[in-house]
């Protein structure tokens, strides 16, 4: 890898002290959470994540000096606590993920979706639940070595406005290094060193190459044309039923006719729709 600049453009880096761990997180405002997030972005929270979001809620507490879980429910459920809202809904959807995750699907792109394109017509791909951007990096970085100049386009979304911007930003801990094929490392990214030691820049280029929006699964998509593959993977593990065929139900009349909907290989498009087909695992085409 190299770096033509000898330094990242200047970020600030997550820190702060710790959260005061003293405060217990009661049964009844667990639940009252629970609910907040399943009534915002459809996701299900089993009684296991009470310790994830006591956790991750505990910074807040400590940042506003509030001496219980309940006085935060208050807050950000108050008119005064919209801004609020939109931080604990950011640090209660954000899930974990990687470059060139789940490589089978990579390797159906490669092999099948890219050559098969239409001439002539941009190749458009949506990643509907894109998290920090490692997917949709990663999709970009193949459409880029594949296409070149020919017209193509990532749009990626998510719920969380903290995770896009970190998205953007196009920053990451250096053992990322080791997901990404050594022949994108060199075009696509950049080496930290000095003050930016161990971390690893996605390129200028292909930063701008990918559209980034905030956009809730739970509601209808801003007209934003029809994609020929939609990837909507390791996110409907946190849907209920009803909820996965509301969330498909929306995003599958913005796939082409032909268009591919990738899924997670843990999740299953069974009993959620039959307007697309299973051609492969966690692989589904809409008919033509």
């Amino acid at each position: 890898m190299h770096n033509t600049t000898g330094h990242h453009e200047p970020k600030h880096r997550p820190g702060g002290s710790p959260p005061d761990t003293n405060v217990v997180l009661l049964d009844q405002e667990f639940s009252q959470f629970r609910d907040m997030i399943y009534r915002i972005a459809g996701i299900s929270m089993s009684p296991a994540k009470k310790p994830l979001v006591s956790s991750r809620l505990a910074k807040r507490l400590k940042h506003h000096g509030m001496a219980s879980y309940g006085d935060y429910l208050r807050l950000i459920t108050s008119p005064l606590g919209k801004a609020e809202l939109q931080v604990a809904v950011d640090l209660l959807t954000t899930n974990e993920t990687h470059f060139f995750r789940e490589p089978k699907h990579f390797d159906f792109l490669r092999q099948h979706v890219i050559p098969a394109r239409k001439t002539g017509r941009g190749l458009r791909i949506w990643s509907a639940a894109c998290s920090s951007g490692e997917e949709p990096y990663s999709i970009a970085m193949m459409l880029d070595e594949m296409l070149g100049s020919e017209p193509w386009e990532v749009v990626a979304s998510d719920i969380s406005m903290r995770i896009l911007e970190k998205a953007r930003s196009g920053l990451y801990p250096a053992e990322r290094i080791a997901e990404i094929p050594k022949h994108y490392l060199s075009r696509y990214c950049l080496k930290g060193f000095g003050e930016h030691d161990g971390t690893l820049l996605i390129e200028q280029f292909l930063r701008d190459r990918v559209r980034f929006m905030q956009h809730n699964l739970t509601e209808t998509a801003a007209k934003l044309g029809e994609f020929d593959v939609i990837f909507l993977r390791n996110v409907m593990i946190y849907f209920d039923q009803e909820t996965k065929r509301q969330v498909v139900k929306r995003l599958l009349p913005l796939l082409r006719p032909g268009g591919y909907f990738l899924v997670g290989h843990s999740e299953s498009l069974n009993g959620v729709t039959e307007d697309v087909k299973l051609v492969l695992p966690a692989i589904y085409r809409k008919p033509e």
